[in-house]
This record gives structure tokens, sequence and C-alpha cells, in this order.
């Protein structure tokens, strides 16, 4: 009985070592498809293809999904989604600016998700989907997509780019529990695996395009909110895997993550735009955001000296 204990805190850790991995390569490959994609200045993917930078950042994600699929098949939804989180704050360590307030808000939602990982791993327990609920988790997750790509055709900016951001959180957070199911059913379960395509693709085509709508800090802070909210939150209802979890304390590191993210991804917005300089479209850095187009500060109109008058 300790021996089966012990073989399965270390395939937790060992989760939750992937979850890292991933969420590293999450932030690496948000930085270079937002590269590409404000290189590029559209969406099209023959465009995009062309890309050095987007294409590398395809190649990034691609071993991101793979870490997060590790990790998931080796611990509990519960423990390893909430590991996302990471993302953002590490996104912003390679962006920079950083400021004091920046500097808190790491270290907050950096704690925030280790306090509530710590929890989870303890108390969570393995579990499958039900063959029933499968359908009603893709219809619920459906309607909310829906409803955010509604409310993103009707906005401008940073809030289409929030919006389309939170969509493709969600539908993440509907991959991962769904992932889940796949590698731990008895058989295929041909529901899930067909709903993991549509809902990932989906998920990554909204990617691409609140990338072109809005810096990549407010982007992988939606997505990175909205992913672990719902993979959470259906781990413990769909999947049944917390019955004993402290859900207060864990309500309070998930508000406090929540903040952070909110801080970073609009502390960051404001300093970027306080210091973007035509420099600052070098290769080694990202565009910096300009408040319509992650282009960077538009060229200067010449000034035309005024005639003089004939003395």
């Amino acid at each position: 009985m300790a021996d089966g204990q012990g073989s399965g805190g270390a395939m937790i850790a060992l989760g939750v070592v992937c979850a890292v991995l991933g969420a590293v390569a999450a932030a690496f490959g948000a930085w270079l498809q937002h590269r590409g994609v404000t290189a590029v200045g559209r969406t099209h993917p023959a465009a995009l293809l062309r890309n050095p930078a987007w294409r590398l950042g395809v190649l990034v994600l691609t071993a991101c999904t793979v870490l997060q699929a590790l990790a998931l098949a080796l611990a509990p939804v519960t423990v390893v989604t909430p590991i996302v989180v990471l993302a953002l704050p590490i996104l912003t360590v390679l962006n920079g600016p950083r400021d004091p307030l920046t500097r808190v808000a790491v270290a907050a939602v950096t704690l925030a998700v280790a306090v509530f990982v710590t929890l989870t791993a303890r108390d969570a327990k393995p579990a499958t989907i039900p063959p029933d609920t499968v359908l009603d988790a893709g219809q619920l997750v459906g309607i909310i997509v829906v409803s955010l790509v509604a409310v993103a055709a009707f906005a401008q900016g940073i809030a289409r780019s929030a919006a389309l951001a939170v969509a493709a959180g969600v539908g993440y957070g509907l991959v991962a529990v769904l992932i889940k199911d796949v590698l731990h059913a008895d058989g295929l379960p041909w529901l899930s695996v067909l709903a993991t395509v549509l809902a990932f693709a989906t998920a990554a085509w909204l990617v691409q395009h609140a990338y072109a709508s809005g810096p990549p800090d407010v982007v992988v802070g939606c997505q990175t909110a909205a992913n672990p909210v719902v993979a959470t939150g259906l781990g413990m209802t769909v999947l049944g895997e917390a019955p004993a979890l402290d859900l207060p304390t864990l309500a309070a590191c998930g508000a406090t993550a929540i903040a952070g993210i909110a801080v970073l991804a609009v502390r960051r917005d404001s300093l970027t735009g306080a210091r973007a300089t035509p420099s600052s479209n070098s290769p080694g850095r990202p565009a910096a955001w300009s408040g319509t187009a992650a282009t960077g500060p538009g060229p200067r109109r010449a000034s035309t000296p005024r005639p003089t008058r004939p003395s």
C-alpha cells in the first residue's frame, strides 16, 4: 500500500515537472508566434507559414502540447492544469520592461500556483469521464466559446483580443479534460478523440486572431486564466477528482493568481506603450504594442518648413 502511494506520488511529481516545462514552452511559443503574426501583419495561413518565427513557435507549442499530455497522463487534471498560469510570468520576464508592481505580481502568481498545486497534489484522486458527460461538457464549453466569439465580433483592439483569448483558453481547458479521458479510458473513446481535435483546432485558430488584435501579454494572460479555471472546474465536477479539497483555500489561491494575471497583462501593456520606440522593432525583441496594431510606433511625418514672408 505504501509502495503504491509512493509510486503514485512520484508519478504526480513527474507530471508536475512536465507541466512546468510545458508552461515554459507555452511562453516561448506565444512570444515567437506573436512576433510572426505582427511581422506578417495578417493571419492568413500561407503568409504565416513563410515566417520563420511563427514556424518555430508552432514547433515549440507542439512540444508544449506533448509535455502537457504527458503531465495529464501522470497526474490529475486539478493538479497539472493550473501550472499553465506560469506561462504569463515567464512571458513577462522574456518581454520586459519590468517595474516593482510587475515583480510583485509575478511573485504572487507563482506563489498562488505553487500553493494550489501542493494542495491538489495531496488530495486529488485520478478519475475518468463517464461517457454520458462528455457531450454535456462539450456543449457547455461550445456555448461559452460561441458567446465570446460573438462579443469579439463587435469589439475592437484589446477588448476583441481579450474575448478571443478567453474563448481559446476555455477551449484548451476542455482539451485538457478530454485528453485525460482519452489516456485513461478503457478502449478508445472516439467521441472524446473527435472533440479533442475540434476543440484544439478551434482554440488554436482563436489564439492567432487574438494575437492580431492585441499584445501577447493580454492574450496569454486571458488564455492562461480561463484554461485552468475551466479544466479545474471540470476536473472537480465532471471527473470528481477532488472530493475532499480545501475549497476556500483553493479559491483564494485562484483569485490571487487571476488578480496577478490581470496586473501583469494591464501593466505590461502600459509599460510597452510608454516606452515604445522605433528601436523596439529590432529582430531580437517582439514588436511594441501601439494600441491598434502590434507593429510598434508608426513613422513620424516629415515636418514641412513654413514659407517665409518676403521682407
